[in-house]
């Protein structure tokens, strides 16, 4: 059975069904709504259902707790319609803006910042210029109908290839091959871009918070600000176990330079080095220890689920984060998405 879906305000319209995701149903629909991991665990495409009835499917309550289903909230990748649905969503992008493409790509460099990262630099076809936000991320299609998901780290400007950064997941089976097999003039194919990860117009200033190779996406927005001479005071947490997880830790500090109101902080949490006099713990506690009050900020996170879900709760419920000013991409490693 078939339903509408209208949201508000902007009164677009699409129709969905009872076996299909309301976000799917958009994206089908060729319209953009804000979206990540597509699997519930980052919280980037919740909305609040104004009218109609869903079923939340597999919505994780770590995601979407009850308070918040009672109070209409809805993970539209895990949503299905029970019936016409009117939905709050105010950031909505027409897809013809910046059309969705499967490519090939060929591996142009493969360089080992860290023993268990590797950067990947894929050229594109002669003469195709690829277009994407800032932040957003592109799916490997691999030969068995399977897809790995890795945020682009590079600017939109410098779009005849992309980079990306790949961290080994022990057994992972894409990881694996890229880390023992993968090399240079290597042809893989993509699909993208993905996702509703990326600066939202605003004159709020920026907590950036990064675990690992959360850095990458956070990467490619910082140097399109640097690219647009984006003024906006802007601080960047960049967490990891040690200190060869902060595997391009000189770059992030020449941002300093280049952004004049950036600041870069680094965070580790455990094997603390001899000699290091930079913070150590969370990530997000450390931003929470300098900001007392954030109710005038926006937030853009990425990292694991459990990173994600703790800065999102400490932040709205302990600094007064304003409802709709945080924004994730939380990386998933099920064998069907990143690994």
């Amino acid at each position: 059975m078939s339903f509408q879906v209208t949201l508000k305000p902007s009164d677009r319209q699409f129709e969905t069904n009872s076996d299909t995701t309301v976000l799917q149903s958009a994206l089908d629909a060729e319209l953009i709504l804000p979206y990540g991991c597509r699997d519930g665990a980052c919280g980037s495409c919740k909305a609040k259902v104004l009218s109609g009835q869903i079923d939340h499917g597999k919505s994780p309550l770590t995601t979407l707790p009850e308070s918040e289903r009672q109070a209409g909230i809805a993970l539209l990748c895990c949503a299905h319609a029970r019936s016409d649905l009117t939905v709050e969503c105010r950031d909505v992008r027409s897809a013809h803006d910046i059309p969705l493409r499967k490519l090939p790509c060929r591996v142009q460099s493969i360089a080992r910042p860290a023993d268990d990262v590797i950067v990947a630099t894929l050229k594109l076809p002669a003469n195709d210029t690829f277009r994407f936000y800032a932040g957003q991320y592109i799916d490997f299609l691999l030969a068995d109908g399977k897809r790995r998901s890795f945020s682009i780290a590079n600017a939109p400007h410098t779009a005849e290839a992309l980079e990306v950064h790949i961290r080994r997941v022990p057994g992972g089976h894409f990881t694996e091959h890229v880390f023992s097999n993968m090399k240079e003039r290597d042809i893989m194919r993509f699909e993208g871009p993905l996702g509703g990860f990326y600066l939202r117009d605003s004159d709020r200033p920026i907590i950036f918070l990064a675990g690992g190779t959360g850095f990458a996406p956070i990467k490619s927005i910082v140097e399109d600000m640097i690219h647009a001479g984006n003024k906006r005071p802007a601080v960047l947490y960049w967490g990891s176990r040690d200190r060869a997880g902060l595997y391009q830790h000189e770059l992030a500090e020449q941002w300093m330079e280049a952004l004049p109101n950036f600041r870069y902080i680094p965070v580790i949490s455990d094997d603390v080095p001899d000699g290091w006099d930079g913070r150590t713990g969370f990530a997000h506690r450390a931003a929470m220890d300098d900001i007392a009050d954030m109710t005038g900020y926006q937030v853009y996170a990425c990292g694991s689920p459990a990173m994600i879900d703790a800065a999102r709760r400490d932040f709205e419920t302990e600094r007064g984060l304003p409802d709709g000013e945080f924004f994730a991409d939380a990386f998933t490693f099920a064998a069907d998405n990143n690994s």
